[in-house]
């Protein structure tokens, strides 16, 4: 009888004490299955890494023409001979003119550089935060979905954002000037370091991380919340590509109208003439007393299409290798 005791002490290793399968090899405790225990995907967060790295590389090489003219007008003073465009076409025609087609991809580089990991960190933090926010059915609550967003606006702000940004509009305030002094992405690098020491390249941190914030904020609380909405709550239904786009532009307009004041004195403090400003606070007053509450809106409109078409894009792109990776990298 000894065998059959054995194998009915065996069997009863095989569930735990509330039906949860365990190990039939009692004396192997190395056999035990632990799978179920295991997250639903441990790998999201390099996957939203990965994916997001590559389209931010794609997103900005399409884009970037729109943020050079951008931040010409934010940069732009309000009268005399600080003020050189008079509107958008005036920007685009006079550079044009002067430095040719690819005048408007002046400081690409820069972008390129940023805009890869930039995204690689927007996503990755996004889909970490969001994989340990979600509830048992997966799904996260308004309050959860705001949360995850200014999670990983912060991350982007502190981690790629801050000394791109500022890289990015010194190289372009550079060509503003009569005499340019920067050769190219190194030296104006190695020259900006030389000169002003490492905060020269990390300047406006506290704008940079309220403007990011509040961008992934909103723009991640309007794309969760408008595909949840035309899901219906079947988590497993596929949004539509074309869709995934529609609710992209809509999220980045709410962005952009929610924000633009945030990103005019964002764009002030990194510029070559930031040491006129004592603080990110000093800036906007200034501006205020100065030129008026209109000019915390210089840039909206081609800040708006940029935005638009660059979040449409990026979510779209984003969403079709994320379903790839799904495919062929469970």
């Amino acid at each position: 009888m000894e065998p059959v005791w054995l194998f009915q002490q065996m069997c009863k290793g095989t569930t735990g004490s509330k039906g949860v399968p365990g190990n039939p090899y009692p004396l192997r405790p190395w056999l035990q299955d632990r799978a179920a225990a295991a997250p639903a995907s441990t790998n999201v967060g390099v996957k939203g890494i990965i994916a997001g790295g590559i389209t931010g590389g794609i997103e900005i090489c399409i884009t970037y023409p729109t943020e050079y003219v951008k931040t010409q007008l934010q940069l732009d003073g309000k009268a005399g001979a600080g003020k050189q465009y008079s509107g958008i076409w005036d920007c685009v025609t006079k550079t044009v003119k002067t430095n040719g087609f690819f005048g408007l991809y002046r400081g690409l580089s820069v972008l390129l550089y940023g805009s890869i990991p930039k995204s690689a960190v927007r996503f990755g933090s996004f889909e970490t935060v969001k994989n340990h926010l979600v509830d048992a059915d997966g799904k996260l609550n308004a309050q959860r979905r705001l949360l995850a967003g200014l999670c990983a606006g912060i991350c982007e702000a502190v981690l790629a954002v801050t000394p791109m940004e500022t890289i990015k509009v010194k190289f372009i305030n550079d060509q503003r000037s009569a005499t340019p002094r920067f050769r190219g992405f190194i030296h104006g690098v190695g020259l900006i370091v030389k000169e002003q020491g490492f905060k020269g390249v990390y300047q406006g941190v506290v704008p940079t991380i309220m403007k990011q914030g509040s961008n992934q904020a909103i723009r991640f609380f309007v794309m969760e919340t408008m595909k949840d909405w035309y899901r219906g709550g079947d988590n497993n239904k596929s949004v539509p590509k074309m869709m995934v786009g529609v609710f992209g532009a809509i999220a980045g307009a709410a962005s952009v109208f929610g924000n633009t004041p945030i990103d005019v004195v964002k764009t002030r403090m990194q510029g070559l003439e930031a040491a006129k400003y004592k603080s990110s606070l000093d800036c906007a007053i200034q501006v205020w007393r100065k030129e008026g509450p209109s000019a915390f809106y210089k840039g909206t409109v081609p800040r708006l299409g940029r935005v638009c078409l660059d979040v449409a894009i990026t979510f779209m792109i984003y969403d079709s290798f994320m379903d790839l990776f799904n495919k062929v990298w469970p």
